[in-house]
Parts: C-alpha cells; structure tokens; sequence
C-alpha cells in the first residue's frame, strides 16, 4: 500500500480529517518481551520512554494540539514542542509520542511536572518523541497497518529537526533485548513490542505490549491518607484489582507533587472500613508502584504517572 503525501496547502481538500480528543491506542502489559515469528507479520520493538503521552494535533493557523491520554490539552505546558510542531509540519498532521525532559544525560519524569519557565531558567530540555502518525493531511491513516504508518512517519518527519524526533525502533528481536538490559541506567523504562500488522484503534490492545523493569507495576491513585496537601500515604489499585494503602510513608517530595496534582481532584472525606479516615479522587490518577518483596497487601509509591 502506498502511502498518503506528506504536504498540502492546509485548505479543506487537504486539512485536518482528526480533531481532539481521540482515544488513544494502549498496550497491555507482559511479563517478557515476545519472540519473532509469534505474531502474524511479526513485531517491531521500540523504547518505552519516561515521559507524558500526548497526541499532536497541527491544527489551522499553526496552531498544536497537545493532546493528554485524559484529553487535556498539554501545549500551554509545553509551548516550544508546540511551536515547533505547529512551523514544521502541514495541517492535518496528527501524531502520537511522548514528551520527554531530559537531566544529566537521563530521562527525566519529574522535570515534566515544573513549569515551562522553570524548565527553561535551569536548561532542561524537552523533547517529543513521536512513535506512530494518526493521519496526514486529508487522510485518517489509522486503519493502515503500522509497518505502512511507521514508514509514513519517517516520511512526515523527514524535514524536521529536534526537538522533534522518531523513537528509536527495530525489527531485531536480540537488539530489543540488549536496549532493555542496557538502557534503564538512562530512563529507558522497558520495551514495546507491536504486531506490524496492527491497525491504531482505541483502547488497551494485545496488538502492543509493553514489557517494563519488574520491581515496577502500574496501579490507580484512588484516595490520600492524611492531609490533602501533604498526604502521609495513600489508597491505591493494583492491577489485579486489590485495594491497598502504600507503605513507608510519602516523602515530602512525593507529599508535596502528590498533593498539587490531586488538589483539582479531591472528592469527599470518608471513614473507609478498610484504610480508616481518606479523602477521595473525584478523578483517579494513575500512578507507578514498587511492589514490596514478602509483603502481599501492600506497596510503595514510585510517582504518578500524570498524563504519561
């Protein structure tokens, strides 16, 4: 299949056939990275960054879209990414990656959270890192199979310089497993696997599957323990569905993030039967564990993931 041209004039014929929001595509988590030749067409491998997810929408006028997993717009956050973006590449461009910060030679999460002139006062980088193209102008690509897509994203990206980059990916099943060996000391957090075959469709797919460092899992923010703005603990979901309250307790780095990016969340206070007085997330977050060796119902807190 041939893909679609990569210019246009902006106009209505060629402009943007995708608006925000669009759901994005997700994959499941694995226990090991798969083998070649255990999926039709076989898997391409990429990097699973430590950085925020965001759809890129180039939009009329140059105008960018930043567009979050939750469908916030990430841009006024981000205003360089976006003014990059919105100069160099057509309207009705759509893409998606990951916006990452970068400290001291490594990937760095918690430079994403500091504002866009706190960043710029202590010269922290910020990259975005586009791993799949969405649609072109005039056309929704979705429907391609990624090997088409990744080769129509070299295509957008041809001209562009960084900030704005492809993910570094391979067919090569053994370099996959050397950048998940070598990797981690700089932020890497593990590897995606894709079927080559695989449409984009909405939603956590079988189709993608993200093999990250094991002492690390993903759980949901659900409720804080103590109070609002310096929580001591919190009330999590693991992924197998059971509830628990993190332990030790929260640094005062981690009370004080945690406390900022749950104040425009907080529901009600409540005496839970299990984990005692909490205040509840109106809008959970998700948030990275270290699941606790020998100790089953409970598991410290890493970070929240935000809108990575």
């Amino acid at each position: 299949m041939t893909p679609a041209p990569v210019t246009g004039s902006g106009g209505p014929a060629d402009g943007p056939v995708l608006r925000p929001p669009v759901d994005v595509m997700r994959p499941r988590p694995a226990d090991e990275i798969p083998a070649q030749g255990t999926t039709p067409g076989g898997f391409q491998y990429s990097l699973k960054l430590d950085g925020f997810r965001a759809l890129a929408f180039v939009l009329e006028g140059g105008r960018v879209v930043l567009q979050s997993r939750s469908h916030r717009d990430l841009a006024p956050e981000f205003p360089e990414i976006a003014a990059h973006l919105g100069a160099h590449l057509p309207v009705g461009t759509v893409l998606d990656g990951e916006l990452c910060a970068y400290r001291d030679g490594r990937l760095s999460f918690t430079d994403l959270l500091r504002s866009a002139g706190d960043r710029r006062r202590s010269g922290v980088p910020v990259s975005y890192i586009a791993f799949d193209v969405l649609a072109v102008p005039g056309r929704d690509v979705r429907a391609l199979p990624l090997a088409e897509r990744w080769r129509l994203l070299g295509a957008v990206l041809a001209e562009i310089a960084p900030p704005v980059q492809r993910v570094l990916a391979t067919p090569d099943e053994e370099t996959a497993r050397g950048w998940f060996r070598d990797l981690r000391p700089v932020g890497v957090e593990g590897i995606v696997a894709k079927a080559l075959r695989s449409p984009y469709r909405a939603g956590e797919t079988w189709s993608w599957r993200k093999v990250r460092h094991t002492d690390t899992l993903d759980g949901t923010l659900l409720a804080l323990v103590g109070p609002v703005d310096r929580p001591r603990a919190l009330v999590v979901r693991l992924p197998d569905d059971r509830t628990v309250t993190t332990s030790p307790k929260l640094t005062p780095a981690q009370a004080r993030e945690v406390g900022g990016l749950a104040a425009g969340r907080l529901g009600e206070p409540v005496n839970d039967p299990e984990h005692g007085p909490v205040t509840l997330l109106a809008e959970p977050l998700p948030v990275e564990l270290l699941q606790l060796s020998g100790r089953q119902e409970t598991a410290r807190f890493v970070r929240v993931r935000s809108d990575g």
